[in-house]
């Protein structure tokens, strides 16, 4: 094992470990709240450090199709975000 690999082992490492860290955190978000848009937020940060967390995780195996798996998880996501924000905005998804 070279140099370059253990320090891209060690990197890899800590990014799980702050993706982790910022899911845990943005979920304590979504359960206190206190308010309707805190909670919006918490979910779109949560897909985001969930993108991070696949990313990381195909860089980590080698594997290509997580960064496909990624974009899906980033449209669906910003659909997502949109659609509850207009909910809770207007009360309809679909004028």
């Amino acid at each position: 094992m070279t140099a370059a690999a253990g320090f891209l082992d060690i990197t890899l490492a800590i990014a799980f470990i702050a993706l982790a860290i910022g899911q845990v955190m943005a979920m304590v978000r979504l359960v206190l709240g206190p308010t309707s848009g805190d909670r919006v937020l918490a979910l779109d940060t949560m897909v985001i450090n969930a993108l991070g967390l696949v990313i990381v995780l195909g860089i980590h195996q080698g594997v290509q199709i997580y960064f496909e798996v990624a974009l899906l998880i980033a449209m669906v996501g910003f659909v997502s975000t949109v659609a509850l924000a207009r909910f809770i905005l207007r009360g309809d998804i679909i004028e």
